[in-house]
């Protein structure tokens, strides 16, 4: 009896080791993914635009950090602003000259005009930077600790706090400024908003920028830890509107819990399904919050 008791215990271990290291990987990705989510989110709440393109910004901040690593050699993380920035004057511009047009049009329209703008940015860069996998690989990419039995790969880490970070600086934002209350208020009352000396247009087209900065700084912490092609942006698109759906439109907070679970749902169904199924898992959990709770599970959807 003792024996059988010590030899369970031997092949409980490493089977326990196991889903530890797959519930950190989990965690540490969903931190990325709500980043990339957050300005889908933001855009889609005050705009009530549902942004095809957001995964092509995400795609463009990831080869404006690798071209800039590459250029300059200087650390990815210092670069993210001047990525953020570039990202930030494109948004403007797009929302300011083009998607402005479009404002408050009948949701169908609003996806037609994103759709067409997402196949230009992908054909674009496509053209600009070819269809070559590229990574961004500074010095300390293989660093790595662990704590027990559970190794912690030192990039991930930083990429999941600098997202955790930007989330909370944009709860922040939201919450004490003066501009982001009005981007609150217009995205619950416009009328009301309008009242009070709220101008629409400019502050669609600064909502607008904030989201693709996001976007830029998402695409830069992405391009760190996986690869960049120009034909990511759908997929990081329809992930990034699943965690919308499932944290809300109205809480950055709540953003940063869907990317989590949608991060631990993928690394778990790798662990007991298989590698390749992640994007089922993705969809299917779209497919139910859709069916169970369409007002998503913990704050407002438009």
């Amino acid at each position: 009896m003792g024996r059988r008791r010590r030899s369970r215990s031997r092949e409980r271990g490493p089977a326990i080791e196991l889903l530890l290291q797959v519930l950190a990987n989990g965690v540490l990705l969903g931190g990325l993914y709500a980043l990339m989510a957050l300005g889908l989110a933001l855009v889609w709440g005050v705009l009530n635009i549902v942004n095809l393109a957001h995964g092509a910004l995400i795609m463009l901040g990831g080869y404006f950090s690798y071209y800039l690593f590459t250029a300059t050699g200087i650390d990815p993380f210092l670069t993210l602003p001047l990525t953020m920035a570039a990202l930030f004057v494109i948004g403007y511009g797009l929302q300011r000259y083009l998607l402005n047009l479009i404002v408050r049009a009948p949701m169908f329209n609003t996806l037609l005009i994103t759709f067409g703008l997402d196949v230009v940015l992908t054909y674009l860069a496509q053209l600009l930077f070819s269809a070559d996998f590229r990574t961004i690989n500074p010095s300390y990419a293989g660093a790595h600790f662990n704590i027990g039995s559970v190794t912690i790969p030192l990039l991930r880490l930083l990429a999941f706090a600098l997202a955790a970070a930007l989330t909370a600086l944009l709860a922040i934002f939201l919450t004490r400024s003066r501009t982001g209350r009005a981007i609150r208020a217009t995205s619950q009352n416009l009328d009301a908003a309008r009242l009070y000396g709220v101008a629409p247009r400019s502050l669609y087209a600064l909502t607008f920028a904030l989201g693709a900065a996001l976007a830029g700084a998402a695409g830069g912490l992405y391009g760190m830890v996986s690869q960049i092609t120009p034909y990511i942006g759908a997929e990081l698109t329809a992930k990034s509107f699943v965690i919308a759906l499932i944290g809300g439109l109205d809480n950055p907070l709540g953003v940063l819990v869907g990317g989590l679970v949608l991060g631990l749902a993928e690394a778990l169904g790798t662990l007991y399904i298989g590698p390749t199924f992640d994007n089922v898992i993705s969809f299917g959990m779209l497919v139910l919050v859709l069916i169970l709770r369409p007002k998503g599970i913990l704050g407002r959807t438009a």
